[in-house]
């Protein structure tokens, strides 16, 4: 199996697709709004990869946060709120932002079960200052990080409810860059006693199934590498001192945070201690250069791998009634 999770060109696979995808295996797939056209599309497009790569527990991913970033959007599914509305929310009533955030993570994970999807790239766990870039703070859960936490642990416990399991990002805290990693390198020069906080909501979750790193410098840590690529930050940081011990994937390498080829991008990060990079864009020569420069998953990443996926459980709930409750809560904000 090859440590790499693929995006897909359209709303089918090519025959080219279907040819590498067949020999590479790798360990899944990333679903982006090009391969998002409605219910029986998208179903049969996930039982075909599922039927590609012979595993009923194949993760296959989407981002489908809410807000600004949601794959499967109307009129086919409901819009669903970024995560400042629960936010707000918690501010006057923290048990009700809670529940809230539950329900709300429930009904996202029931629209991504009835069609085959088993990863959501969520929560962010991302503790935002005056500063942050908006393509972090449109999306977070808010500057304290107690409440960040305790909104992103109601966020996997709901996604858990409805068979997805949640991916806690972007570790370990890309809340303090001040530009935007999908157009170039933040860099972020608080102190180690500063980044505790920033650490803190990955620290109480750190029991999540999946979690995704930042394209971040952090001179206090590895000054010269990005989180991504550094082993001092994915060693040190996010294995010890956060004691996340789950699959743990790259963002996107195709960022232009990230400098290189693809293929030399996804080994620095494996050989960092990633154990899956994520390469979204389906372009096949940046594909077959991944695969080959990657070499198989390995004990350690496949053992990760097994646990995330044994820990998915039969869809419950009600959509309309999670989302009913949901819109009764943000109501009191």
């Amino acid at each position: 199996m090859l440590p790499v999770i693929y995006g897909l060109s359209g709303l089918t696979l090519t025959d080219d697709e279907r040819a590498f995808f067949r020999d590479a295996d790798p360990l899944g797939y990333i679903l982006f709004g090009r391969n998002v056209g409605d219910r029986a599309q998208l179903r049969a497009l996930t039982d075909d990869l599922r039927s590609l790569s012979s595993r009923d527990d194949l993760p296959i991913l989407i981002d489908q946060e809410g807000g600004r970033v949601a794959r499967m959007r109307p009129p086919v599914w409901p819009d669903f709120p970024a995560g400042p509305a629960f936010a707000r929310l918690y501010e006057k009533a923290p048990i009700s932002a809670i529940e809230a955030a539950r329900v709300n993570a429930q009904a996202i994970g029931l629209t991504l079960a009835e069609v085959g999807i088993t990863v959501d790239c969520l929560p962010l766990l991302d503790v935002v200052v005056a500063e942050t870039t908006p393509a972090i703070a449109e999306r977070a859960y808010g500057s304290d990080p107690m409440q960040v936490a305790a909104i992103g642990r109601a966020v996997l416990d709901g996604l858990a409810a409805a068979g997805v399991i949640g991916v806690v990002k972007h570790m370990p805290g890309h809340g303090r860059a001040l530009v935007d990693s999908h157009h170039e390198l933040p860099r972020v020069a608080a102190d180690a006693t500063a980044l505790e906080a920033d650490i803190a909501p990955f620290a109480a979750l750190a029991h999540a199934p999946m979690g995704m790193t930042c394209h971040v410098v952090f001179e206090a840590w590895d000054a010269e590498r990005p989180a991504t690529l550094s082993p001092t930050v994915i060693g040190d940081v996010i294995r010890e001192r956060i004691g996340f011990d789950g699959l743990l994937m790259t963002d996107d390498i195709d960022m232009k945070a990230l400098s290189g080829s693809a293929g030399d991008k996804a080994a620095a990060a494996l050989a960092a201690g990633c154990d899956v990079a994520l390469d979204c864009w389906a372009r096949m020569d940046e594909m077959t250069d991944i695969a080959g420069k990657v070499a198989p998953l390995g004990a350690e990443g496949r053992t990760r791998l097994d646990r995330a996926m044994a820990s998915r459980t039969a869809p419950e709930g009600d959509l309309a009634e999670c989302i009913a409750k949901r819109d009764a809560l943000l109501a009191l904000a």
